[in-house]
């Protein structure tokens, strides 16, 4: 069977081995972050709807789910935000009634949360993963360049919300945009909201490839480093720096078949990471985790046109 909202198994350092359900259009969501690696928005939206039979997703579930396959967890991610898809609660009642033994996971950018409708469907994963990258509307305005009429501090309240309704764990990202989100007046206004949240974790992040805006940049370690101990002074869940943390396995722990599929493709002619994925197959969230790994192994020289950022190998 050919799954339209299955990709993976993946395996990340987050969340193991993840079977990735995609449950929204390519980049339908309520942010256009300057950092995000897909690139940028395609449609700014907020409203919920049904963008694909339930029935059909289900199908897929149990087509691939019926083999018992080992994983750390089912996760809700993909190249839009997954709260959107007006159906996620059937989802993920479907798989707590016939799949117990799977633990299920959220990618989220938070902005649906403060939708009790929302909290409702989601209220049964295991995982909640939120993002938090700011906590004035200014700099969430240059950040996370949200649909009009967004606000940050609803975002904050779905966030504290959840932590009051939701006996899970939720493990909170804050991505750094250097001299943006890490100045000493954000920092404490993020410090205080994370207060608020009670997150069981908080992980900090910044670029590892190319993003949306050519002028974003990384983060360096000991400014991550630096902020890490600022936060920790006033928080008592854990905070860890999670910035390429991730790709210390080196070239052995990808997927030898898609970086041969990778390799191959963009040795003939650069590609973008949309194309990349059209040609090979894969989602496009199993290529972006490959480009962002074998970017910071040096196996990629990167290019950035009208049309976005397209990758070469280099031998």
């Amino acid at each position: 069977m050919k799954y339209k909202h299955l990709f993976g198994p993946v395996s990340s350092r987050r969340l193991g081995v993840s079977l990735g359900i995609d449950l929204v259009p390519y980049k339908h969501c309520p942010l256009n972050c300057v950092y995000c690696e897909i690139q940028s928005t395609t449609y700014l939206q907020t409203q919920r709807e049904e963008f694909f039979p339930v029935e059909e997703i289900l199908e897929e579930l149990d087509s691939f789910l019926a083999s018992s396959p080992e994983l750390d967890y089912i996760t809700f991610s993909g190249a839009g935000e997954p709260t959107l898809y007006s159906r996620i609660g059937e989802v993920v009642d479907h798989i707590k009634a016939h799949y117990p033994q799977y633990k299920l996971a959220l990618l989220t950018n938070g902005i649906l949360l403060s939708n009790e409708e929302v909290l409702n469907s989601i209220i049964k994963c295991d995982l909640i993963l939120p993002s938090l990258d700011a906590a004035t509307q200014e700099v969430f305005e240059r950040v996370n360049r949200p649909m009009e009429g967004v606000m940050v501090a609803e975002q904050i309240e779905g966030l504290v919300r959840l932590r009051q309704r939701y006996s899970g764990e939720i493990h909170l990202e804050v991505f750094i945009v250097p001299d943006i989100t890490d100045t000493p007046e954000e920092l404490e206004k993020l410090r205080d909201a994370i207060l608020r949240i009670k997150p069981d974790l908080v992980q900090l992040n910044s670029l590892d490839r190319p993003g949306t805006e050519e002028w974003v940049e990384a983060a360096d370690a000991k400014r991550l480093i630096e902020i890490q101990k600022y936060m920790q002074e006033k928080i008592e869940a854990p905070i860890e720096v999670i910035a390429k943390i991730e790709y210390q396995g080196g070239l052995n722990a990808l997927d030898s078949d898609l970086v041969e599929r990778i390799r191959g493709i963009i040795l003939r002619r650069p590609c973008t990471a949309e194309e990349l994925a059209k040609t090979s197959g894969a989602h496009i969230n199993e290529i972006s985790k490959a480009l962002r790994e074998l970017n910071n192994l040096g196996k990629l020289k990167t290019e950035r046109k009208e049309r976005g950022v397209f990758y070469s190998w280099i031998e």
